[in-house]
């Protein structure tokens, strides 16, 4: 095996990549893991990552140079995502307020107090378990 990733190795990670980050967008509490992370102190070494680098090792049985190369490639992107993300948080932010509000206008008092529950609810546990909670 060479030192670099070939290129059917390299299109399988970026296409893991790529699925982890659309899987974290999509999801009723709408905002992607990996941005949670952006907050800590280091914002390009979240444990989001880092679960993401070991995830990708186990399941792709990367070896010691392969694992050193895309977790370069991880650092390096996963750096860039973050400042993204940071751009486009606050439009995200308010653009998930107005569905929020768009939904409570279709309910009775009682059901958007429950609506109002059940978010918070799934986003607290959502935010819990994407930043390494055990709760699954």
């Amino acid at each position: 095996m060479g030192r670099m990733l070939n290129r059917s190795q390299a299109w399988a990670v970026a296409l893991l990549i790529a699925a982890f980050v659309v899987g974290a967008v999509v999801g009723a509490g709408g905002e992607a893991a990996w941005a949670r992370h952006a907050h800590a102190a280091d914002p390009g070494r979240g444990r989001g990552l880092e679960r993401m680098k070991a995830n990708l090792d186990r399941e792709l049985g990367l070896t010691g140079v392969q694992r050193d190369s895309v977790h370069a490639v991880l650092d390096r992107h996963w750096t860039r995502m973050t400042a993204a993300w940071e751009t486009v948080r606050p439009r995200f932010d308010s653009m998930r307020a107005q569905m929020d509000s768009d939904v409570t206008r279709q309910l009775s008092s009682e059901q958007q107090v429950r609506y109002r529950d059940h978010v918070a609810r799934y986003r607290h546990h959502t935010e819990k378990t994407d930043s390494g909670g055990k709760t699954r």
